[in-house]
């Protein structure tokens, strides 16, 4: 159902709107580590460093699709926060119809480039031929990854977090029986793998499309709310296209990062692949509820309520800190069992190379959990410069240092690059969070 964000205390509110987002996506990333746990125990190292190195790559794809889904997310939010429901469904239709368009754009390039990125980032030639299917197959299935994003960004801008959550709790689960039987059973190898993500996830964005099909059929007007806006288009995109950028960055880096791993081996690679797919569990989890956060910063701007933003920071960053303490004490404690799942071999180097991964960035994750807040109210209040000013920094402190103290320590100094440039960009959006000043303005103009 519906949850209005503007009304209720900031804390109960944000908990419950927010920990659906984060169980929602722990299962969205359950596709991921069920690809690397398959391909490792099931397959092998090699197949585990082919479907890790694909990953990286992939990411530039979810980078436009989460573009989507924040862009449409933050702009539907104002208009629900405003009762102004034919230019929210406006909103709605024109991200479907533009975000559709740019996906056919990403596939076509995709598809005809996808060798050449895996060539720009040292694929070995041993793990080559399974990373190019793995990624081609993927590619084929953009079309659901976008459709599924844009609609879950139209659920939260509504206040449901929990539909969402439903529908990949149970694709999530279904992908994993999958995995098992295409790769163990029908010994599909690495494309069994890659087919089962591409189903499952196609499921999931059916149901959710039509669902939000359903739920905006409940919205009665006046009139037919109009198919497109190209000044809503613009709106959408002063949030998109900086979103998608700060998250193309991102990928990008960890691309120049993935090379870097690259050179030291198969070895390195596969215990990457398992730990990298841990670390992003947590920090993708993370940037969930800050775009949380961003739709509870947007609905109350809209509804004119700028008084609840503080109490909202500090409500979001209880949740993330409280969230933080199993993760670090499970990476700490439990790091190689983790590890194992996706390993065949106890003994083997890859182990050791991932746990000494988890262990050196899993206590900072109380740091980037508060860059992340801050970084939700940023994007919520449309404060896209400072936002991605932060971003860009920790981008580039972590790619420069991975890449230089890697040539003197090795893939320690690959590792402790992580933490080092979450802390310079937390102080930084921390520091741009406290000195915005919201005020008091006038609701959002129809724009249908």
């Amino acid at each position: 159902m519906n949850k209005d964000l503007t009304v209720g205390k900031p804390l109960g509110v944000l908990w419950k709107f927010c920990l659906p987002l984060f169980a929602s996506i722990i299962f969205q990333q359950l596709y991921n580590i069920a690809d690397s746990f398959v391909a490792g125990k099931f397959i092998g190292d090699d197949a585990l460093a082919a479907v890790g190195n694909s990953y990286e790559i992939t990411l530039i794809f979810i980078a436009f699709a989460f573009g989507c889904n924040i862009g449409c997310s933050v702009i539907v939010s104002k208009f629900f926060g405003a009762k102004k429901y034919d230019s929210m469904k406006t909103s709605v239709y024109t991200t479907w119809i533009s975000g559709g368009v740019l996906c056919g754009v990403l596939m076509l390039a995709g598809l005809l480039c996808s060798g050449a990125l895996l060539n720009l980032i040292n694929t070995p030639q041993d793990v080559f031929a399974d990373s190019k299917l793995y990624l081609d197959i993927y590619i084929w299935g953009l079309p659901f990854v976008f459709f599924y994003n844009i609609s879950t960004g139209i659920f939260s801008a509504m206040g449901d977090s929990r539909t969402p959550f439903f529908f990949l709790a149970a694709s999530s689960l279904a992908n994993i029986g999958i995995d098992i039987l295409f790769v163990a059973t029908f010994k599909m190898g690495v494309a069994g793998v890659a087919w089962a993500t591409f189903l499952c996830q196609g499921v999931s964005c059916v149901l959710a499309v039509v669902f939000v099909f359903l739920r905006l059929g409940k919205i009665k007007l006046e009139k037919r709310a109009a198919l497109f806006s190209w000044k809503i288009l613009g709106n959408i995109s002063v949030i998109a296209i900086p979103s998608i950028l700060q998250q193309s960055f991102v990928s990008v880096g960890n691309i120049i990062i993935q090379s870097a791993i690259n050179s030291f081996g198969k070895s390195v690679m596969a215990g990457y692949s398992a730990a990298i797919k841990l670390n992003n569990l947590v920090i993708t989890s993370f940037t969930t509820l800050g775009n949380g956060i961003s739709n509870y910063t947007s609905q109350n701007l809209g509804a004119d309520k700028p008084e609840r933003i503080r109490s909202g920071f500090l409500s979001g960053l209880a949740l993330v800190w409280i969230l933080c303490i199993p993760f670090v004490l499970l990476y700490l404690l439990c790091g190689k069992p983790l590890i194992m799942l996706f390993m065949q071999d106890g003994g083997s180097d890859a182990v050791g190379y991932g746990l000494e991964l988890l262990k050196i960035v899993s206590p900072f994750y109380f740091v980037i959990a508060a860059k992340l807040v801050a970084d939700g109210i940023l994007r919520g209040a449309g404060k896209m410069v400072k936002f991605m000013s932060s971003t860009l920094i920790d981008l580039v402190l972590r790619v420069g240092l991975a890449l230089i103290m890697s040539k003197s320590l090795g893939t320690v100094g690959v590792w402790w690059a992580w933490p080092i440039g979450w802390s310079v960009a937390m102080v930084l959006s921390v520091v741009f969070y406290l000195t915005l000043k919201f005020k008091k303005s006038p609701p959002p103009e129809n724009c249908a």
